[in-house]
């Protein structure tokens, strides 16, 4: 299959299904997937991103070598909302690992403290905070004062989330 072809041209959910399907359980064409996720074609970046989130939901593990790298991909100027909200979609199937979870935390609290951030973005970013704060129980506290804080400013997707949370229910 022509993995750039295909994500070019059929950006529907059938097309999206296919490439899920292609990667399978082979962690090669998964690394091939993710380098066009965090490359340097902004428009294949973008596409790619439902995948990457899909496929790792299904295989935490194939991320396990990426966490530098994705986590940098935030950083490159000019990011689309796609990547960031498929980063923050992935990030919240998957454990993470203990040397990312400060950096991962400080980059959900930016997110959702954004008064420009997208719903999507800050929702999925309330939900990994949400996940990490069981290992982290210090987080709880801050993560609910800034709910609060926002909760008159922010999104029906940000108040559905957060409403879970703070009724202490899983927020997916």
């Amino acid at each position: 299959m022509d993995l750039q072809q295909v994500l070019r041209n059929d950006h529907s959910k059938a097309g999206i299904d296919k490439v899920i399907r292609w990667v399978g359980d082979s962690q090669l064409r998964f690394d091939e997937l993710f380098n066009l996720f965090t490359g340097q074609d902004n428009r294949l970046a973008q596409v790619s991103g439902w995948p990457v989130s899909y496929c790792t939901a299904a295989h935490p593990g194939f991320i396990g070598k990426h966490w530098k790298k994705l986590l940098a991909n935030l950083d490159r100027p000019g990011i689309h909302d796609a990547i960031k909200r498929n980063t923050y979609r992935l990030l919240q199937d998957v454990p993470i690992p203990e040397k990312y979870q400060g950096e991962v935390m400080n980059r959900c609290f930016e997110s959702i403290l954004a008064p420009a951030e997208k719903p999507a973005i800050k929702a999925f970013a309330l939900t990994v905070l949400d996940n990490l704060s069981s290992k982290w129980p210090e987080i709880r506290n801050e993560l609910k004062t800034s709910i609060e804080t926002l909760w008159e400013y922010e999104s029906p997707a940000f108040r559905a989330r957060a409403r879970k949370i703070l009724a202490g229910r899983p927020s997916r």
